[in-house]
């Protein structure tokens, strides 16, 4: 490339936006499915039943990878002596 410089992938403009900044998407997904979810999570819109849906789904993977990593450890109440 001309002036030694190499291009090596699209162009990316800086942002001010945090990593876990909200951005506009568009899915697909069944009306009925969301309403059920909205009402057994107890939200008022479908952006909050998807959001708890999604958290529920980070924490259970959270829950079993701790699950998993202590298998085989000897856990012990509280007031054993």
């Amino acid at each position: 490339m001309p002036g030694g410089r190499e291009k090596t992938g699209p162009a990316r403009r800086a942002t001010n936006r945090p990593a876990n900044a909200k951005k506009p998407k568009t899915f697909r997904l069944s009306e009925s499915r969301i309403e059920s979810a909205r009402q057994i999570l107890g939200v008022n819109t479908a952006t909050a039943a998807i959001e708890a849906a999604l958290d529920m789904v980070v924490f259970r993977k959270e829950l079993v990878d701790g699950t998993r990593s202590l298998l085989g450890i000897a856990v012990n109440p509280f007031d054993a002596h």
